[in-house]
């Protein structure tokens, strides 16, 4: 494909130097187009390898380069060679070498320069005078140089760096010079920082961090000369207290680990009017601030281990970063513009006062020392109007929590261990989290506009009280000593009350009057509960799902005339519902639309189970696990008689048309999820084509400990667990369409599970793990046996 010159041009110039020299081996149209010298304007050459004749021939080539980068033992001889060949360099960077003196000389050849930067590299022989003389040059770094002196005489000079260069004597004569940083200069001493500083009077920024030799008067003499000074690092410099200071125009002031700075030093900062920023990190000699600076914006006070009190008065700030402050035990801020405030793990923080009407994310994490009155500060009139987030994790202080706020939406009471009572009015709050609040007594949500709410992790919660118009999910599981609750969420769809054993029937009866739109109930574990509080499920007209596990209920009539709409019915281990009590369901035709049914480790006999099978033709999932009652699970039988229909062929999926018909006249069971794990007396199950099973997709009968003959024949049926039936030895299947057999711990030999799946067409996963009687070498019998196994599990002891 050829390319015009034009695009070769628009695609190269995304590529830097070693890929377009890779471009240029190509043919000859792309090593003229990636030549171009719009492609060479710089050259590039650190951390590579060029000898000083190449790199000649490059400067040769591309003589209106404007810039060069070299690195290395020789960017002596390379730079000299630039400065002589091209003419209109604007920037030199240099690194890791020697430079010799004539090379600062010969930068007055250079007419067009405007940076130069080197870093790390030794200038001249480490005893003399370095001269930089330069007209037009603008920005000058010379960061980890090794010097003994340097001389700057560049009035078009803008910035200047001598970060961590080794020097000891700095002359500056740059009359317009606004940026210096010779942080971490560490030879230089107070003098020459003094010196170096006061001689450049357009100064706006100047860097002094690490440079500990700095003193007051250093300071003093700059903020005299420099009239301008705007930014500020002395950071780590030890000597400087700022007393008797005056930086009236200063902006941004840094003071890490400045062991000079202490309270008294607040009284020189507060004569900076115009200041922005401030950092007060690890200032160990700090105990107090106190400002009234009505520009500030940001404050940092971070691992200042006697710091105690802070006292800020200014309207712009938006910032405070303040941690790791062990000492700190009062803040009172006031401010029109702080909208986040963050003050985790302050251990002896006890009061705070806040005027911040633009405030709204509070966090006070593990601020262990907190009390209640911290309640008035973030209600109503506490001087937070705006307040919509507000975190008090692991303050283990708390007992009594009262919230009056009509702008809070979140609040999050993690960890806090010690609240008993909790009173909430705050009519926007749309979340709240209460992990942890382990001792939890009373709680009242009045009004708030909360849609779900857990309450299972507060085991001792007794008195409860709920407004709230837009919840639709309330789970109150474990609450075992609640006795009082009362619950007005017009829109509650769901309520888990499980295990909450001193529930009683009128609580229930409110509830459910006042919460007519509940459509799933969970009172499982709800010994109180009988047929009298049943008798209001009147009210829920919407009602689908009902668990009434490990109750003490006998009658289930209240349930079977007010649920009509009832799908999921759970009654695990009712043990005190007799045969007749599930008579209605069976005989009568009650709950029309129920699809999903457990009625696991029941005492129901034998003959309720065969009637229930027998009549309840429109259910869906029915679980019977660990029914000691029901010995066989025979649906060979139709009301005590067998059924007398022909053989019928299903391995092939093909029914023929006068047995379709016969079938049809037997109603189709919906039968779709099957599960009887764990029935001790069950040893015989026969499922035949009679049955009408044709939804049955799952089957699980494992743990049935007697069970020793299993016949099912269900056309789709695609998942059948015998695990652990350890007395199972007759398997029959024909199941075309299984594709999980799960036969782990069982006692059935090779030759029955070969013929049992030899009629499973699409099975594709067997378990015989742990089968005595089926040794790992057998796999190749049971997959020529059922050639669509693509996994089979296997013990590798026989």
């Amino acid at each position: 494909m050829d390319f015009t010159d034009d695009l070769l041009h628009m695609v190269f110039s995304f590529l830097d130097h070693p890929d377009l020299c890779k471009a240029a081996g190509v043919c000859r149209q792309w090593r003229a187009a990636s030549a171009h010298e719009d492609f060479w304007r710089c050259l590039n050459f650190e951390d590579r390898n060029i000898t000083v004749g190449q790199f000649a021939d490059m400067c040769t080539r591309y003589p209106n380069a404007t810039a060069v980068r070299v690195s290395g033992p020789s960017i002596h001889w390379l730079v000299m060679e630039a400065i002589s060949s091209l003419r209109n360099l604007e920037a030199i960077t240099l690194g890791r070498g020697t430079i010799v003196d004539n090379f600062f000389h010969a930068l007055t050849n250079c007419s067009m320069l405007k940076r130069l930067h080197i870093n790390d590299a030794t200038l001249g022989n480490g005893i003399q005078e370095i001269p930089i003389n330069h007209d037009r040059l603008c920005h000058l770094q010379l960061t980890k140089c090794r010097v003994m002196r340097i001389s700057v005489r560049c009035p078009q000079l803008e910035t200047l760096s001598l970060k961590r260069s080794n020097m000891a004597q700095a002359v500056l004569t740059c009359p317009i010079l606004h940026e210096l940083d010779i942080g971490s200069c560490h030879k230089l001493p107070d003098a020459a920082i003094r010196g170096a500083a006061t001689s450049c009077p357009q100064l706006v920024s100047l860097d002094l961090s690490n440079c500990s030799c700095v003193s007051d008067e250093t300071i003093r003499e700059i903020a005299m000369n420099c009239a301008n000074l705007s930014f500020l690092d002395a950071s780590y410099c030890p000597n400087i207290s700022l007393e008797s200071v005056r930086l009236p125009m200063l902006t941004v002031l840094k003071l890490h680990s400045c062991e000079g700075i202490t309270s008294a030093s607040m009284a020189a900062i507060s004569y900076c009017y115009l200041l922005e920023v401030l950092e007060l990190d690890n200032c160990s000699l700090l105990t107090s601030v106190s400002l009234d600076l009505p520009r500030l914006q940001s404050i940092r006070l971070v691992h200042c281990r006697k710091f105690s009190d802070l006292n800020l008065r200014t309207i712009m700030l938006s910032s405070i970063v303040v941690s790791n402050c062990p000492a700190l035990h009062r803040i009172n801020v006031t401010s029109n513009s702080l909208q986040k405030l963050a003050l985790k793990k302050q251990d002896s923080l006890t009061a705070l006062a806040l005027q911040c009407q633009s405030l709204q994310e509070v966090d006070l994490t593990d601020c262990e020392s907190l009390t209640n009155s911290i309640c008035e500060v973030f209600g109503d009139g506490g001087g937070c109007p705006m307040l919509k987030s507000l975190i008090l994790d692991n303050c283990e202080s708390l007992t009594a929590v009262q919230f009056i706020s009509s702008s809070l939406v979140s609040l999050s009471l993690v960890g806090c261990r010690a609240i008993t009572t909790l009173e909430l009015t705050c009519p926007n709050l749309e979340r709240v989290c209460l992990d942890g609040c382990d001792h939890l007594e009373r709680a009242s949500f009045c009004p708030v506009a909360l849609r779900c709410l857990n309450l299972g992790i507060c085991p001792k919660l007794n008195i409860l009280c709920i407004e709230a118009p837009f919840m639709v999910s309330l789970e109150l599981k474990g609450c075992g000593v609640l006795s009082e609750a009362s619950i007005n969420c017009p829109l509650l769809a769901s309520l888990d009350a499980s295990f909450c054993s001193q529930l009683t029937d009128d609580c229930l009866s409110a509830t459910t009057a006042s919460c007519p739109l509940i459509e799933s109930l969970i009172l499982m574990s709800c010994p109180s509960i009988d047929s009298h509080g049943l008798c209001s499920l009147h009210w829920l007209q919407n009602l689908t799902f009902l668990d009434l596990s490990y109750t003490f209920l006998m009658n289930l009539e209240p349930v079977f005339e007010s649920c009509s709409q009832l799908k999921v019915l759970k009654l695990q281990a009712c043990k005190y519902l007799t045969d007749s009590s599930l008579e209605p369901l069976y005989k009568g035709g009650a709950l029309p639309a129920l699809q999903e049914l457990d009625l696991s480790y029941g005492t129901i006999c034998q003959s309720a189970i065969e009637e229930l099978l027998a009549c309840c033709t429109h259910l869906t999932h029915l679980s019977l696990n660990g029914c000691v009652n029901m010995h066989d699970l025979n649906w060979g039988f139709n009301h005590g008689q067998i059924a007398e229909l022909p053989a019928l062929n299903i391995s092939s999926g093909v029914i023929s048309n006068e047995n379709v018909h016969r079938l049809s006249e037997e109603p189709n069971r919906l039968l779709q999820s099957l599960n009887c794990v764990g029935c001790p007396n069950v040893r015989k199950v026969l499922i035949p084509p009679a049955a009408h099973c044709f939804y049955l997709l799952y089957l699980n009968l494992s743990l049935s400990a007697n069970l020793k003959e299993v016949d099912v024949a269900c056309l789709n049926l695609c998942f059948l667990n015998l695990s652990n039936c350890s007395s199972l030895e007759i398997l029959k299947l024909e199941c075309p369409r299984l594709t999980s057999l799960f036969l782990q711990s069982c006692n059935i030999d090779e030759e029955a599970v070969e013929a049992a799946i030899s009629k499973c067409s699409m099975l594709e996963t067997l378990d015989v793990r742990f089968c005595q009687k089926i040794s790992s070498t057998s796999m190749g019998r049971l997959r020529a046996a059922c050639p669509s196994l693509k996994r089979i599990y296997s013990s590798l002891s026989t």
